[in-house]
């Protein structure tokens, strides 16, 4: 149950329940369910079908493809953050034999270790996984498509690789751990290897026609953790909430935020697309919002995980059809309209408690400032970072958090990880600020500072 504070207004709801309807109907599958999430929470859900009576809710599973490589990206990064290997490690310092063995951890997570997109032989999705048995089967003779590190392909190989590896660091199998180290505590129960009703079946809807068949169900063998998991939508808000913000039982916020930054290098149609890849999560721009998840399909099944951070809302879409709608599209969609209807409501603006003696002198750095002749304006905020951002809306930006050593690094844009450096003059008020060797004055060029190249002698002047 939700508070009144928490619940969607009847508009919204209806909306909602409008998009997934026409979608539903326009992309002739035979059920589609839906549920969003704010606060944390799932505050609506919603479900269509085709068969009258049978309305599926949100503890019906579905299969969700390669949502899966997320969950076993999160078992990577927890053993990176235990200190059992490190995201540049080679393949071959902790699996050994593979054949494949310099790509490193970060490009199997990124999808930029230059293997192929699909196993050699049949339809891997179709078909048992007990055609591939073991990691030679599924790389084959040519593994490689693409030099190591140099472009984004996408592999459901290589996170393959990255399930043993999980299983060779831990000594049990990919399933064991994955419900011991995220499903249990996260509370997903109905998240499995296998299906456990009550799971939706997998249906083939004819391109021409109104008509249908039943899609194989297989078991995916080793490529189980790039594709295997059932979910229903109930598990994936709750795996949508932590996604958002971490939970210190599985990964911690910052981990969890790593994984959401781009990590491949990108394509000229990717970048046309708003397209990028982090570390088991996709990123991708719908409508000038910026949006992070995963898509997933097999035969006879759909589904998106979709969250919309600046919004604080998610969205997760699954239907039990090869192809019809468009689960991301839709997702989407439902964070928009929530967004829009119900826009999030800050948090009330509230200075700092009290100003200690460092932070009065962080004071003598707030106000304005110049870079040559471009003008910046550096402000404080309560949490204690300072945010540089140009004064005529165009320019670089970024916010920097103390260093502890009397710097201040850079978190993001062209700056992260530089350090921004007060100078102070013998008197201790501050002459210029040190940026990466880029020197900002208190006006522009400001006559005795230390600007590069010098100031001209004689100064500003107009047309002689």
């Amino acid at each position: 149950m939700t508070s009144p504070q928490e619940e969607l207004l009847p508009g919204t709801r209806r909306a909602l329940l409008h998009r997934i309807a026409v979608a539903q109907r326009e992309g002739r599958a035979p059920s589609l369910v839906a549920a969003v999430v704010r606060g944390g929470r799932t505050v609506w859900s919603g479900s269509r079908s085709s068969v009258e009576g049978e309305v599926p809710d949100g503890d019906v599973q579905y299969r969700i493809g390669s949502i899966t490589k997320t969950f076993t990206a999160v078992l990577v990064m927890r053993l990176r953050d235990e200190g059992l290997l490190d995201l540049a490690d080679p393949l071959e310092k902790h699996l050994p034999g593979t054949g494949v063995g310099e790509v490193t951890v970060v490009d199997l997570l990124a999808h930029r270790a230059g293997l192929a997109a699909e196993t050699p032989g049949p339809w891997w999705e179709r078909t048992p996984g007990s055609l591939r048995p073991g990691l030679a089967d599924i790389l084959g003779e040519r593994p490689f498509v693409h030099p190591v590190g140099r472009r984004f392909h996408y592999s459901n190989p290589g996170y393959a690789l990255l399930g043993a590896l999980v299983e060779e660091l831990r000594g049990a199998p990919w399933p064991d751990v994955l419900r011991r180290e995220v499903l249990e505590p996260l509370g997903l129960r109905r998240t499995t290897v296998e299906p456990v009703a009550p799971h939706a079946g997998g249906w083939a809807v004819h391109p021409w026609a109104d008509v249908m068949q039943p899609e194989p169900l297989e078991n995916l063998g080793v490529m189980a953790p790039a594709g295997q998991l059932w979910s229903t939508t109930g598990d994936l808000a709750r795996f949508a909430a932590f996604l958002a913000a971490g939970d210190e039982r599985v990964l911690s916020a910052e981990s969890v935020r790593e994984m959401r930054t781009p990590a491949a290098p990108a394509e000229a149609a990717d970048v046309n697309d708003g397209y990028a890849y982090g570390l088991g999560l996709e990123l991708r721009h719908q409508a000038g919002r910026a949006l992070v998840g995963h898509t997933g399909s097999l035969p006879g099944f759909l589904a998106c995980l979709t969250m919309g951070l600046a919004d604080d809302v998610s969205a997760v879409v699954l239907a039990n059809c090869t192809s019809g709608p468009a689960p991301f599209t839709v997702a989407a969609d439902l964070v928009r309209i929530v967004a829009e209807a119900e826009p999030r409501i800050p948090a009330p603006w509230r200075p700092l408690r009290q100003v200690q003696e460092e932070e009065s002198a962080v004071l003598d750095l707030v106000g304005q400032w110049y870079w040559g002749t471009y003008a910046f304006g550096l402000r404080l905020s309560a949490d204690g970072v300072l945010a540089l951002e140009p004064l005529s809306g165009k320019g670089r930006r970024s916010r920097f958090r103390a260093d502890g050593d009397g710097g201040w690094v850079g978190l993001e844009g062209y700056y992260a990880g530089e350090v921004l450096k007060p100078v102070r003059r013998p008197d201790g008020t501050v002459s210029h600020l040190d940026l990466g060797s880029f020197v900002f004055t208190r006006q522009p060029y400001e006559e005795g500072a230390p600007v590069p190249g010098g100031v001209d002698a004689e100064g500003w002047r107009g047309l002689q």
